[in-house]
This record gives C-alpha cells, sequence and structure tokens, in this order.
C-alpha cells in the first residue's frame, strides 16, 4: 500500500456522526464537520434577542491548530508544556492572530516562577494583547459585552484545580473549600480542573475533578462551567437545574449516552416539571483538545486506528451558542 500523505491524511480523518445538544437558550455543538458548522441563530423580531457565540479550547499544550470563529474564545488552560518562553511566545501569536473580538483566558502555565514573569505577563496582557482582545484572567472578575447594545457577560476564571500528578496551581484538597467558596456567582465560570464527577474520568476509571467545587454548583450555576485538564474526558452536557432536587449537579461522563448522540430539551414537554422559559441550565464542558485515551485513535484514508492530531475529531474545540 502506497504511503498516505500526512496532510492529505489529517483532511480525511473520520469525523464520523456530528453530535449537537439544544435547548431553548443553548445549543452546543460536540462533534462537527468543520466545513458544514451551522451559523449561530439570528436575532428574531418576535423574542427580539441575540445570541452570542462562544468557541471553547484548552489544554492546547504550545499546539496550533485551526479553530471555528466565534464572538468569544475561552480558553481553560494549559497553554504550554513547560512554560518555557518559547511556548509562550508561540501560543500567544497563535492567540492573537485568532478572528474572535474577545479571547478570555486564565493560567495555568507549568515552572513560570523559573522565567522573566514581566516578559510573560506582558505577553498575555500587554498592547498587543489588548489590541487582538485578549483578556487575562487569574482568579479574577470581568465583565464585558460583544454588541454596544447587547448583554453584559460576566465571567470569573481560577487556575486552580486539586492536585493530580503536580502541575502548577495543584491545591491539596483539604483546602479546596476555602478556595472555592471565592467565586462569584456568574454567567461564565472557567477552572483548569473539572467539577468531580463531571468528565473528570481518567482512563484507569478514577474520577479526580473536585469535590468541593461540586459541592458548590448548586449555588453558582452558571450558564457555562468550562475546564480541561483531564483530557481523556474532552465531552460537553446541558443540565437543567431542578429545584425540586436541591438544584442537585449531574453525574455525566463522555461515555454516557446522553452525550454520544444529538439531544434536545425542550421546555415544553410533558414530562419537565416547571415548565417556563426561565428554566436554569449550564452547559458544562470539558474541552481539552490534547487527545488521549480510548478516543484518541481513529480510521484516516489508507490507515486504520491513526493517533488524530490536537484539536481533530472527537477533540474540537466545543462551540456554544448562548441567547443572550
Amino acid at each position: 500500500m502506497a504511503p498516505v500523505n500526512q496532510e492529505t491524511a489529517i483532511e480525511a480523518l473520520d469525523y464520523g456522526s456530528s453530535v449537537t445538544f439544544k435547548s431553548p437558550t443553548e445549543i452546543v455543538y460536540l462533534d462537527y464537520f468543520p466545513s458544514q458548522l451551522r451559523a449561530k441563530p439570528p436575532r428574531t423580531a418576535e423574542e427580539k434577542a441575540d445570541w452570542t457565540r462562544f468557541v471553547c479550547i484548552s489544554d492546547t499544550h504550545a499546539r496550533t491548530f485551526d479553530v471555528p470563529d466565534g464572538d468569544v474564545l475561552l480558553h481553560s488552560g494549559d497553554l504550554t508544556n513547560l512554560g518555557t518562553e518559547a511556548d509562550f511566545q508561540k501560543t500567544a501569536e497563535w492567540l492573537y492572530c485568532l478572528p474572535h473580538k474577545t479571547k478570555i483566558r486564565k493560567p495555568r502555565p507549568n515552572v513560570t516562577r523559573r522565567l522573566n514573569r514581566d516578559k510573560i505577563m506582558d505577553m498575555l496582557k500587554g498592547k498587543k494583547a489588548r489590541d487582538a482582545g485578549l483578556v487575562y484572567l487569574e482568579d479574577e472578575y470581568y465583565e464585558f459585552k460583544i454588541r454596544d447594545s447587547g448583554r453584559v457577560w460576566s465571567v470569573y476564571g481560577s487556575p486552580w484545580s486539586p492536585w493530580f500528578h503536580n502541575g502548577a496551581f495543584n491545591y491539596e484538597r483539604e483546602h479546596a473549600k476555602e478556595l472555592v467558596a471565592k467565586f462569584p456567582k456568574t454567567d461564565i465560570l472557567l477552572t483548569h480542573g473539572p467539577v468531580h464527577q463531571i468528565f473528570d474520568q481518567v482512563i484507569g476509571g478514577e474520577q479526580v475533578g473536585c469535590e468541593a467545587l461540586r459541592a458548590r454548583m448548586p449555588e453558582l450555576r452558571p450558564r457555562l462551567h468550562l475546564a480541561g485538564h483531564i483530557h481523556e474526558a474532552h465531552g460537553a452536557y446541558i443540565h437543567t437545574w431542578d429545584p425540586e432536587n436541591n438544584y442537585e449537579a449531574p453525574t455525566i461522563q463522555n461515555d454516557d449516552p446522553r452525550v454520544l448522540s444529538d439531544l434536545t430539551t425542550s421546555d415544553n414537554l410533558p414530562d419537565v416539571k416547571h415548565s417556563n422559559p426561565e428554566r436554569e441550565r449550564t452547559v458544562f464542558i470539558n474541552a481539552a483538545n490534547w487527545p488521549m485515551g480510548n478516543r484518541a485513535k481513529r480510521n484516516i484514508t489508507g490507515t486504520l486506528n491513526r493517533k488524530i492530531p490536537f484539536g481533530g475529531p472527537g477533540f474540537q474545540a466545543v462551540v456554544v451558542d448562548l441567547k443572550d
């Protein structure tokens, strides 16, 4: 058999079936053919509401890849491998060039303490970063608007995650409650580590997310929670909060049938309690783009079971449309 050209092979990746989740106020594109990604819903005269497109990535580790356009780019950390200046420079230049009007990222650089922090901070917060719309959050709250007449979105970004194979911004679990208690209620919450029992399962089956963050979720209830860190747990899910169940957080992993095919949630279905347009929902996302685990290989034209590239099928940027 003739060798497969690398560029052609990547283009010929088997993207499989598209997976889209929908509710009255959220649309999530988890798996999709890049050339067939739908535009966000248009503003309608009846509803008089706009939609905002969020493009979610994480754990890019100094790699670059194609990312869909949108209003806001959200990055949940691990921009580099070992926090070298060259890795930061490469990633920063990539982020500067992406077309999104607003780009919000939180840090989780490794061994930054060994580097020239001022130089790194200039890449992330200096004039070039500001001109490119890049916003850096380290345990910080931020508000922004996409349109002059549009709604104000609030976001909080925290780089911390429970200790797991060491790394920057790790905390011991006995200190988690105090740290997580500082998180304010916002539209968007960015953490590097996932919530316990929500897209946090490693290859060996252990669920390593933060228990304290899970305990706070019923109070925080953001429109979108973006995490990463556990590469093999890449996934997304729309959760509807139920006051009769004390706003209990979901238990969901990426092998659950609910996240393996299209799913539509309607507030008007007979079996849905408290039917009204104001139901609260959270889009939970693990957007890790480093292919890892059982889903890290797919068929390519001419080659079976080939490892897919960063940001490839199964580990793409997760695209989320939220109704303003």
